[in-house]
């Protein structure tokens, strides 16, 4: 039976094939609109989405079991992305997205879900005073529940970058982390910004449900740097032409078999299908990392000369695989670098091979951006934004997904190490460059798009 560009046998042979190089189906991620729940009073508003989310999502949890069951792939989360919850709360004040981040974490918790997304804002051009108030507790949210997810979408090679939301971004990050002081500042983990967010990313903290998504639908996030370091590390002597068309031949194989997963359960549950999102995401487990890819290519360590000439050719293979495995390719699609995440890149940056500067050059060709880095819990917001406004910067005037989540971690500096345990591992603490940088930062106002974002 075929399904695509392959047979259902190969996929299965596929499958067997990898078991034993951590290939996994990271998340199912339904996708649900909340557009329909707008208007009347908050309360009402508030239940209308707590019913929708429940109602549409009771039977994921159980249908993905069973698909991972049948097949023996496993699928490692279950997940609900919502419409910004900004585009339904006009006119709500801060204690009624108080009760709205409650009623998320309440239906997550009703359906059994990992993670609920969309607990956030697209302000790229500017940001509405009930968008102001939901920026405003989104640390008191994160701080007191586990499964919401939050994002802010502060630019666009559009409209450019909003500065002023760059300020706030930094502040929600600064104060998640001390609310959750105890945990290392696991607050933030669960933040991020973007440039270009994608409307229908799967991984989380940065999944939603975009305006122009239909009413619901499912989106599956494919994993499996495992799989990849395999075939590298088999091919020490080659040339870079016989590389890339080995990791395209992997990718294609791995995003065969996830589209496949992700439309049985699609079908099951009686939901159109969306996309396949094949990003090379590492875990904290053994051999299943990106560092450890680059290494194989000849790379002492990641982080030296030649790591980020590496990483494109990874991440451009991987797209080109994916993208002739499947015509329903989204997300963000390529390799992430999140440090703490990778056991092998969070190494690197505990010797001093791997540093913020270096981690942001890599984002340039890269999935995704500054991810999951320890950085000094005194170090200043205005720094902070002023990261965040460098990462921007690269994702407009490239054209791309960029995103920073970065974690400083109250009470600790530099050489001392962060624990969150599970797929969000541990880091050390890198150190960031410190110095007067208000006076740019607080200008304020928004950074104009490139000439050639006026291509109309």
């Amino acid at each position: 039976m075929k399904r695509g560009f392959v047979s259902l046998n190969e996929i299965m042979e596929t499958i067997q094939m990898v078991r034993k190089e951590n290939l996994d189906i990271r998340t199912i991620t339904l996708g649900i609109s909340l557009l329909d729940c707008r208007g009347g009073d908050p309360r009402e508003v508030i239940d209308r989405v707590y019913e929708k989310i429940v109602r549409v999502s009771e039977k994921l949890v159980s249908t993905v079991k069973e698909v991972e069951d049948e097949f023996g792939i496993p699928i490692v989360n279950s997940r609900i992305s919502v419409t910004p919850v900004s585009l339904i709360s006009a006119g709500f004040k801060e204690k009624d997205f108080l009760e709205l981040g409650e009623a998320l974490e309440r239906a997550a918790s009703e359906v059994k879900v990992d993670f609920i997304g969309g607990y956030g804002a697209l302000v790229e051009k500017g940001i509405t005073a009930w968008e102001r108030e939901l920026i405003a507790v989104i640390p008191e949210v994160l701080s007191s529940t586990e499964r919401v997810c939050s994002f802010l979408n502060v630019a666009s090679t559009k409209s450019g970058i909003n500065i002023d939301a760059v300020l706030l971004s930094a502040g929600v990050m600064k104060r998640s982390a001390l609310l959750t002081s105890s945990e290392d500042g696991i607050g933030a983990a669960k933040f991020v910004v973007f440039a270009n967010a994608p409307s229908d990313n799967p991984f989380m903290a940065g999944a939603f449900h975009g305006v122009q998504e239909g009413d619901a639908c499912i989106n599956v996030g494919v994993s499996g740097p495992g799989v990849v370091r395999a075939v590298v590390e088999g091919l020490k002597d080659v040339d870079f032409r016989t590389l890339a068309k080995e990791i395209k031949r992997v990718a294609f194989k791995i995003t065969a078999a996830g589209e496949l997963l992700g439309r049985e359960v699609a079908r099951r549950l009686g939901i159109p299908f969306g996309i396949v999102d094949l990003s090379l995401a590492p875990t904290p487990n053994p051999g299943d990392s990106v560092a450890q890819i680059i290494e194989a290519m000849g790379i002492e360590r990641c982080g030296l000369p030649g790591t980020t000439a590496a990483l494109a050719l990874l991440n451009d293979a991987v797209k080109k695989g994916g993208v002739m495995a499947s015509s329903s390719v989204g997300g963000l699609s390529g390799a992430f670098i999140p440090v703490s995440e990778d056991s092998e890149m969070a190494r690197c940056a505990l010797e001093g091979k791997i540093g913020l500067e270096k981690l942001e050059a890599m984002t340039c060709v890269c999935s995704v951006g500054l991810d999951m880095i320890a950085i000094p819990g005194d170090t200043p917001e205005e720094v902070i934004a002023c990261i965040i406004a460098d990462e921007m910067a690269i994702g407009v005037i490239n054209s791309k997904t960029t995103a920073v989540r970065i974690i400083p971690v109250p009470g600790k500096g530099v050489g001392e190490r962060a624990s969150w345990g599970g797929l969000l591992g541990e880091a050390p603490i890198v150190p960031v460059k410190i110095g007067k940088v208000d006076r740019f930062i607080k200008r304020g106002g928004r950074i104009p798009p490139p000439i050639f974002s006026f291509n109309n």
